[in-house]
């Protein structure tokens, strides 16, 4: 029987997922998740929702497809609203920036109070994202990083817990990103030092106050680096 094919960082994310575990897809987009996981016995049964129709659409087309509708159902959802406590497992969130994400993860806290994983993919702020679930009583478990066309992803596993980093750079990167030498991580993060490197040149050149303040951002940019870059070092303990 042929199987779907999902991108790596799509992947990465159904990876994640609790064997057993009922999965809410919030921001389904194409479905493509739940069909993954389903067709490899990974999850019973899964809900796929988003805000828009047209997503939900396409959703309900591919798991007609797949003939998977005893299996998902689809609902129309901003964020978590649709879904009811202890219908879901595992939540999984991908695809969406990091503020926007944070929006349905408090508006959701009553539903969340009872799942037992989320699993997450947010694209911007990220540092911030880490904090937030440390103020909200999460904890990440599991961290992994993906490139794809060009573009990094990073995503990760959190649980009901207490998280508390003594290292800044541990919420800007992932502790456990940094402390498995994610080797993606490690490529991005030389990548993004001789960026910063280059352009500093660039600004210690240019005369104004603007590229002085920059100069100054810049250069804790890059000790930051530096000090995420110290992980890979032989086996190092921090």
């Amino acid at each position: 029987m042929r199987e779907l094919q999902i991108s790596r960082r799509l992947l990465a994310v159904a990876g994640f997922v609790g064997k057993g575990c009922i999965v809410a897809d919030i921001g389904c987009d194409h479905g493509y998740i739940p069909i993954y996981l389903l067709q490899r016995g990974q999850i019973p049964k899964a809900i796929a929702m988003d805000v828009n129709e047209g997503p939900l659409m396409r959703a309900k087309a591919h798991i007609r497809e797949w003939g998977l509708e005893d299996y998902i159902e689809t609902r129309l959802s901003d964020g978590l609203a649709a879904l009811k406590k202890g219908e879901a497992q595992s939540i999984v969130i991908a695809g969406m920036g990091g503020p926007l994400m944070e929006r349905l993860l408090l508006q959701g806290q009553e539903v969340l109070s009872e799942i037992s994983e989320l699993i997450l993919q947010p694209q911007s702020e990220i540092p911030h994202f880490r904090k937030f679930l440390a103020q909200q009583g999460y904890q990440i478990v599991a961290e992994d990083m993906i490139e794809e066309e060009g573009k990094y992803y990073p995503m990760m596993k959190a649980v009901h817990g207490i998280m508390s980093y003594e290292r800044e750079v541990e919420y800007t990167y992932g502790r456990e990103l940094l402390r498995n030498k994610n080797p993606i991580l490690k490529k991005y993060l030389e990548k993004q030092q001789e960026k910063a490197e280059a352009l500093f040149i660039r600004l210690k050149k240019a005369d104004t106050e603007s590229a002085r303040t920059r100069t100054k951002e810049l250069l804790q940019e890059i000790e930051e680096r530096k000090e995420a870059l110290s992980y890979y070092e032989g086996d190092r303990n921090h």
